[in-house]
């Protein structure tokens, strides 16, 4: 049960990598969806999905009905859910996640009547940028023994080698040859609905200049329109699953993205990185980062982004500088983090008969 509505879609994208290695480890497992109808990704959802008129969080009754009737063996809430929604996944058996991904939502899972409930909380980003356990959670945590906290790091999906070279060729570009500009998923923000477009014309005016760009997103522009004038250095892919999408990554001689969960992902990478706060949560992140000297920020306008892009472009030691710090942070598989809680939650599966 990821947050979900028509802004953002980070949640549901953490929940859905997830998912899909779930499904790849427990062959046959039910797997199930809460998302709101009104989220541009739900009707869309490759598992089987209950929609409800908006977030999880304020369907309490629609919530704990699909837990009464379909039993579940866990139940992860990605910074949704209520107390009675938590109680009754617990008083039906199943173990509960919790996974925050804000400050807020990390004090709502450390409060005592919640300790109780939660069997893991799962801290979405590293603890560089998430924040060590203060001595009151650790004190906490302690007194109820109650629950397991892990820190996710980054959701990373990865690709097979033919994959990769795949992606590079449809991109038309080389290894360390190209500007990755990518605003992620693009379902914009309260404020910032022109986001993506702002990404956009940041990524075309790079592409005018000559230095190669691939813009990885979403576009107003229709895909004739698109092409018109298009400049020979410009690659535009529309939105790509998240393999794909880390193959750039791994491959561009420069990022450029969000300062959320997209952003994590570039460092992850290794790669050199510039931050653009979209929602209002990821300036504080990106401030993070660049304390870390992992990433540098820039301003979300197109002559914001293109400056830094060019300044960084031109100083190799610099950008040198920033994908060494990004490798060495050594980030977990935040998939394999969470599929090895779940594998200690899970029930053991039933032995086939006469063995």
């Amino acid at each position: 049960m990821p947050v979900s509505g028509p802004y953002g879609m980070g949640e549901y994208a953490r929940c859905l990598a997830i998912a899909r290695a779930a499904s790849r480890r427990w062959r046959g497992a039910g797997i199930r969806f809460v998302l709101s109808r009104a989220a541009p990704y739900a009707a869309d959802a490759p598992f089987s999905a209950t929609l409800l008129d908006s977030s999880p969080t304020f369907h309490s009754a629609a919530v704990i009905d699909l837990l009464e009737t379909w039993r579940p063996d866990v139940v992860i809430f990605d910074n949704a859910g209520r107390t009675a929604q938590l109680r009754a996944a617990q008083r039906l058996g199943a173990r509960v996640i919790y996974i925050s991904a804000r400050r807020r939502q990390r004090h709502k899972a450390f409060r005592w009547r919640w300790l109780s409930l939660i069997d893991e909380h799962w801290l979405a980003y590293p603890e560089f940028i998430a924040g060590s356990l203060s001595l009151f959670e650790r004190l906490k945590l302690k007194v109820a023994g109650r629950p397991a906290v892990r820190y996710l790091d980054v959701i990373l999906s990865r690709a097979d080698p033919a994959q990769s070279a795949d992606v590079l060729a449809r991109a038309g570009c080389s290894t360390a040859s190209f500007v990755l500009v990518v605003p992620g998923g693009g379902t914009g923000h309260p404020g910032v609905d022109d986001a993506a477009d702002r990404f956009r014309a940041a990524a075309r005016t790079l592409a005018a200049a000559g230095v190669s760009t691939v813009y990885v997103g979403p576009s107003r522009v229709s895909g004739a329109a698109e092409e018109v004038g298009a400049a020979p250095n410009w690659h535009a892919l529309g939105s790509l699953p998240q393999a794909e999408l880390v193959v750039l990554m791994r491959a561009a001689r420069l990022v450029i993205a969000n300062g959320g969960s997209t952003l994590l992902q570039a460092i992850a990478c290794g790669n050199a990185c510039i931050g653009v706060p979209i929602a209002k949560d990821q300036a504080e992140r990106i401030r993070r980062c660049v304390a870390a000297g992992v990433a540098l920020a820039a301003p979300l306008d197109a002559a914001g982004m293109v400056q830094s892009a060019n300044r960084l472009l031109l100083d190799e030691p610099a950008r040198a500088a920033l994908k060494g710090r990004a490798a060495q942070l050594g980030l977990a598989d935040g998939v394999e983090v969470a599929l090895q809680a779940l594998a200690g939650l899970l029930p053991p599966a039933p032995r086939a008969q006469g063995t």
